[in-house]
């Protein structure tokens, strides 16, 4: 479900707690202790989590490419989350910090328009869609460690990510995988069940297009790795091409629909 504070007196003093409870980390991190600053992005991800639930309970959802990344936001640094138990020597709280303020009050400013479900169909399918948009996401922030890990050590210098560069190229491909069976189960169900989901039949414009394009690509990274070995920059190359497309698909057209054309549909 994709939600905004949609005006709400509550969701919008949420949404400021929960953005100025990311920034101490983000702003902070070099002066604050390691419990402190865990502590401080543990508070701002539940208070980001009650931001979309709390419109869920309290209002009609929204829809919108702000919400979108909001929600996107919300799943990297779950994702994040997880990561740093398993590997505590990762480091990009400060990063992952700042993602997730910006994400919350974009999501302020431009709450969307109200999302009046025909099915009960609809609700899954959008979840399905941003699930895969948080795991390209997930696993551009790895490709980007990675990148970063590769020139640290042509620079004789120790990574900053604190994670193994082999260990990182793993975790990349294997959100990419995740995302790409997501989006795979988003674009089909979008082709057989378009009338019931959107009252009319799959057609051929700009966001389906940029979908399938994206699609296209990402299929071609798992195709090059497995048949190729595709690694280090050919593979980050594809998976940021393929992740610009599919942000174009849905965030990109959105955007232009409610905030160039002042647009709900």
């Amino acid at each position: 479900m994709i939600l905004a504070s949609g005006g709400s007196t509550t969701g919008a003093v949420l949404s400021l707690a929960a953005a100025a409870a990311y920034a101490v980390p983000a702003a902070g991190a070099a002066r604050l202790s390691q419990r402190a600053a865990r502590w401080a992005l543990v508070v701002a991800w539940v208070l980001h989590a009650v931001v979309l639930g709390w419109t869920l309970l309290g209002d009609s959802p929204r829809f919108g490419f702000a919400p979108a990344l909001s929600v996107t936001a919300w799943l990297v640094l779950t994702v994040y989350a997880v990561e740093r138990e398993l590997f505590p020597q990762l480091q990009a709280r400060w990063a992952m910090a700042g993602l997730g303020s910006a994400a919350v009050l974009l999501a302020l400013v431009f709450p969307g328009t109200p999302m009046h479900a025909t099915t009960p169909l609809l609700p899954l399918h959008l979840a399905l869609g941003i699930a895969s948009y948080g795991l390209f996401a997930a696993a551009v922030v790895h490709a980007w460690l990675m990148r970063r890990a590769e020139q640290m050590m042509r620079l004789a210098a120790e990574p900053r990510a604190g994670l193994p560069l082999l260990t990182l190229e793993r975790l990349t491909f294997r959100f990419a995988f995740a995302g790409f069976v997501l989006l795979s189960a988003t674009l089909l169900a979008g082709l057989l069940f378009g009338e019931s989901l959107y009252g009319r039949a799959w057609r051929w414009e700009h966001k389906t297009i940029f979908s399938v394009l994206a699609w296209v690509a990402f299929a071609m990274l798992l195709l090059g790795r497995a048949r190729f070995g595709w690694r280090g920059r050919t593979a980050v190359r594809v998976l940021y091409t393929g992740s610009l497309l599919l942000l174009l698909a849905y965030v990109g057209s959105r955007f232009v629909l409610e905030v160039v054309l002042g647009r709900s549909t």
